[in-house]
């Protein structure tokens, strides 16, 4: 018997949503979900402006940039903002003790002088199909799990290789609503993109991580590229004679700011969101594993911080690497907080309850769904101590740079071990590593990845069972009778990984023989002890455990579905492109407090402290204050406007995107969200989630008056 197809139409257009802002949703949908709502909210443009494939429309100006982030171009040339920290990796790799590009920032005054970066691209939605029918027309009622994966595997490729041969542009399905639903999604992918701009890290990173995820908020965080493609118009590699893109659309800009109140909307590639998990799931996340990596986390941030602060070339060599490892540190930190705010793990029970008393009502909807409760509550406390041990490979093993280095050499080591090596792919690896290899120690200080691997290990062995450890570990409380210092000095003046000469000669004329260095390096020999570990203990279970809740979860979301008929569910972000909406508006975080809705030039000036890295002011931006000397970027009051804060419903992979007023102007750069509202990948409140957004006003004032670039905002459209 064929099964039910449980593919949603999506025809809801008279059903409510649970709270306005809330919500990332699918441009292709917007006409029949959400286009009446966003209008009575404000909105003065249609959902066809917003997305269509007859005509040009806003999505042609979003991309998602690199692998992380939204950018969006703002100019009939290809240019293209982004934020700070989405493109601090590319402004961190330009940057030396003689071009300190973070630090005093870039600013390339023609075409000539932007830098090319190898390896980022853009990506550009073209369309995309709900192909639910096609994916699941041969799934059958009486099919196991991994029969039904194979049915639709099989048919996601044929759609995929169909799609991509007739239109010649990258095709991918992506599965929504926890595999309910799927989409095929046809994208541009640009592969010349250029570094035209970026702001002083004392504009682009101000407040540092003391202020990441807080509001109120006083940080331009925003750098500029530009998109490049071959004479012919298309993408194409780096070439000196590519010339910019002309995209089919690019933002306009408004001068006019935004106030309490006024609609704003945001557009680009929100990352990954768990709102329908049940109760187990949530307390394994905020109550068990976010408590034990903010800890590792947290060890390793006081050790950067210790280095760089005594030494500037440190500083730089590891910008982005403690950015990228506070980043998380510190939304755990909120996110957990949040919820136990909110009593989420409690309000997750009763929905469950809920659930189970109405599904029990229904024959058929208790034989589909009473028994997926008790199977995710199983699973997860199956799930606790696998999920410790997988938390300490990544987090404390991997941690150790020197152990994560050498574990990039495995493949090189495995074509060298077969029977009949391939010479022309040992020489191709060995090439790449040698590449690898100098951008590694281009960026490595040894004595602080000492330090770091001295406290982990202490840590892992502190906190993981003796008999759930990997055996590099056990080398501790063996041969080393417990003194980890006396390992880790052993491990560091033995292996060769530390040595940037010694590698290149090892790596120069590679041969099999040269393979046995490498296996028996001690750095080498933990990293495999590690995932020989994973692979003895780990793997499996984690893999079986999670197919498992994965099946379950796509059953719970469809039972949710049915048991709540008149609630409008979005589905989770997955990294498509989505639209989310609200309202410009303050909060409240705590009794008798209250935040403003944006924050001004002067709230720098009140933050300025000399002394402390994160809030040095920069001479000429004091002097563009003292002369209110802001151009066309004041608002009405004649104030410097730098951020602001709204009830758009937002994640990672939204850094970047554009905040766009009722008009579809670009009004803002969405960069963060304020702390009390991290939880909003779980749960979202009305109350207190809030996107952070750069004022547009701020970004063109830095680039025109502060940067002296105005020719880049000569380029752009602005409304005023």
């Amino acid at each position: 018997m064929r099964k039910l197809m449980i593919v949603f139409s999506l025809a809801l257009l008279t059903l409510k949503v649970s709270v306005a802002g809330e919500g990332m949703w699918i441009p292709m949908l917007l006409q029949q979900l959400n286009e009446k709502e966003m209008q009575a909210m404000g909105m003065r443009i249609t959902a066809e402006d917003i997305y269509s494939i007859n005509k040009s429309s806003l999505k042609d100006a979003i991309v998602l940039f690199g692998r992380g982030c939204t950018g969006e171009i703002v100019s009939d040339q290809g240019l293209l903002l982004t934020n700070h920290h989405c493109g601090f990796g590319q402004i961190q790799k330009h940057s030396s003790l003689e071009h300190d590009y973070l630090t005093n920032g870039f600013w390339a005054m023609d075409k000539s002088e932007e830098l090319p970066n190898p390896g980022l691209t853009v990506t550009m939605l073209m369309k995309m199909e709900d192909v639910s029918m096609a994916v699941m027309k041969d799934v059958l009622n009486d099919m196991t799990e991994q029969q039904r994966t194979a049915k639709i595997n099989e048919a996601i490729r044929s759609l995929v290789e169909k799609a991509g041969k007739e239109s010649g542009l990258d095709v991918s399905v992506r599965s929504f609503y926890h595999g309910n639903q799927y989409y095929l999604l046809y994208n541009q992918v640009f592969k010349d993109i250029r570094l035209v701009g970026a702001p002083p890290s004392n504009i682009g990173k101000f407040g540092g991580d003391t202020d990441n995820w807080m509001w109120p908020r006083h940080t331009g965080d925003f750098s500029v590229f530009r998109i490049y493609v071959g004479k012919d118009g298309k993408p194409a590699e780096y070439h000196p004679d590519n010339v910019p893109y002309i995209p089919a659309y690019h933002l306009p800009i408004s001068l006019k700011g935004v106030e309490e109140g006024d609609f704003t909307f945001v557009f680009g590639y929100p990352a990954r969101t768990n709102q329908y998990l049940p109760s187990h799931a949530v307390e394994l996340t905020t109550e068990f594993s976010n408590p034990q990596k903010v800890n590792l986390r947290g060890t390793r941030l006081d050790i950067f911080k210790k280095y760089s602060n005594s030494d500037p070339n440190v500083r730089i060599q590891y910008a982005a690497k403690d950015a990228g490892v506070a980043n998380a540190w510190k939304k755990m930190i909120g996110e957990s907080k949040g919820i136990r705010r909110l009593n989420g793990i409690e309000r997750k029970h009763e929905l469950e309850k809920e659930f189970m008393q109405w599904a029990k009502a229904d024959a058929a909807f208790s034989k589909a769904y009473t028994g997926l409760l008790p199977a995710f509550e199983a699973n997860y406390k199956e799930l606790k101590p696998l999920t410790l041990a997988n938390d300490y490979i990544a987090e404390c093993g991997l941690g150790v740079e020197l152990i994560r280095f050498a574990g990039q050499f495995r493949p090189l080591l495995e074509e060298a071990s077969k029977a009949n090596p391939d010479k022309e792919k040992l020489k191709e690896l060995s090439s790449k590593m040698k590449t690898q290899a100098d951008d590694f120690f281009k960026d490595y200080h040894q004595p602080l990845d000492e330090e770091v691997a001295r406290a982990l290990f202490r840590m892992y062995l502190s906190n993981q069972p003796e008999n759930f450890r990997p055996d590099f570990l056990k080398l501790i409380t063996t041969k080393y009778k417990g003194n980890v210092d006396a390992f880790v000095d052993f491990l560091y003046n033995k292996s060769l990984f530390t040595s940037s000469a010694k590698l290149n000669e090892l790596m120069t004329d590679f041969s099999v023989k040269k393979s046995k260095a490498i296996e028996k390096d001690p750095a080498y020999m933990s990293f495999m002890s590690m995932r020989s570990f994973f692979e003895k203990n780990l793997q499996q279970p984690l893999q079986r455990l999670n197919a498992s809740n994965d099946s379950l979860q796509r059953i719970y979301m469809r039972g949710l579905m049915d048991m709540q008929a008149n609630k409008r569910f979005y589905p989770d972000a997955n990294f498509t492109l989505r639209v989310t909406y609200g309202k410009v508006e303050g909060y409240q975080p705590a009794d008798a407090v209250y935040y403003n809705h944006y924050t001004t030039l002067s709230g720098i000036m009140e933050k300025e402290d000399p002394a402390i890295y994160d809030y040095v002011v920069e001479e000429k931006l004091k002097e563009l204050y003292l002369a209110g000397d802001y151009g066309d970027y004041a608002d009405a009051f004649g104030e410097m406007r730098v951020a602001f804060a709204a009830s758009n419903h937002t994640t990672g992979g939204n850094s970047g995107s554009p905040v766009l007023n009722a008009d579809g102007q670009m009004v803002g750069i969405n960069f963060d969200r304020c702390w009390e509202g991290t939880m909003s990948d779980l749960m979202y409140d009305p109350a207190v989630s809030r996107n952070i957004s750069a004022d547009i006003r701020y970004v063109l004032f830095i680039i025109d008056k502060f940067a002296g670039a105005g020719h880049l905002v000569d380029e752009m459209t602005l409304i005023r």
